[in-house]
């Protein structure tokens, strides 16, 4: 079983660190953040081993299942310029939230449904992320947008979400959830068996209060998840930050600084 570390880090708003020799540098844009709370022992046996469900102060002891969706814009690699087409798709990701045993919070992928092939089989064979094919559209008309999702390959074939957002006004002083929920310095994965973390670095998250105007989805089920009973209980916009993820940490070393 993983064990909880003695002291998570802090939550903080701004980046903990800087990562000025990239690994990989993109851009996340037009995001949808939805959130369930759900019973940590549920996610406990998804996560990678060393790790444990992340549960904010406050949090009556639950953790949360993220549902994000955005437009992923101009990847690259180490210093060169980013992508613009093979760089350039539309994503649709479930995540959990975990803390390793150095007090490192991050988020554990599930799956990550993309819509151009090349990056999915990169992702897929060099990061051993669970990245899968899928046809995506992200589509804007004034303070309303649309994200759409049905996979294609590996499958299970015809796994979908639909997120239809009424953007509103900027939130000038997020909650200690919502940092909880955007905030996260890290992914937490394991690679050839043994964990890995992958911190990054961007600047504070622009997040916008949203109205859910419809929704649909089983991406949550076929990522080994129980269904939502209801609404999210956390639904924010953002227009979106760029990314430098630094170089990868196996279990037991400090982020690469």
């Amino acid at each position: 079983m993983p064990h909880t570390p003695r002291g998570p880090e802090p939550i903080t708003a701004d980046p903990p660190r800087d990562e000025p020799r990239p690994l990989l540098t993109q851009s996340w844009l037009d995001l949808a953040f939805l959130h369930w709370a759900v019973d940590p022992a549920d996610v406990a046996p998804l996560l990678p081993p060393g790790t444990a469900p992340d549960i904010p102060d406050g949090g009556e002891g639950a953790t949360y299942v993220g549902l994000v969706a955005f437009r992923m814009h101009r990847i690259g690699w180490l210093r060169l310029p980013g992508i613009p087409y093979l760089g350039t798709f539309s994503e649709t990701n479930v995540r959990l939230y975990s803390v390793d045993a150095q007090g490192r919070r991050g988020v554990v992928f599930r799956s990550l449904d993309a819509s151009r092939l090349i990056p999915v089989a990169v992702g897929r064979a060099v990061f051993r992320l669970p990245y899968v094919w899928s046809r995506m559209t992200v589509d804007r008309t004034g303070d309303a947008i649309t994200y759409t999702s049905r996979r294609r390959l590996p499958g299970p074939r015809g796994a979908h979400s639909r997120i239809v957002l009424r953007i509103g006004e900027r939130i000038e002083e997020p909650s200690a959830l919502e940092h909880f929920l955007t905030a996260r310095w890290g992914m937490h994965s394991a690679l050839l068996g043994r964990p890995m973390y992958l911190p990054n670095t961007h600047p504070r998250w622009p997040l916008h209060r949203a109205e859910l105007t419809g929704w649909s989805e089983d991406l949550l089920a076929a990522a080994g998840l129980r269904a939502p009973a209801g609404d999210p209980v956390s639904v924010l916009y953002s227009p979106g930050v760029p990314v430098r993820f630094g170089r990868p940490a196996r279990a037991g070393e400090p982020s690469p600084r």
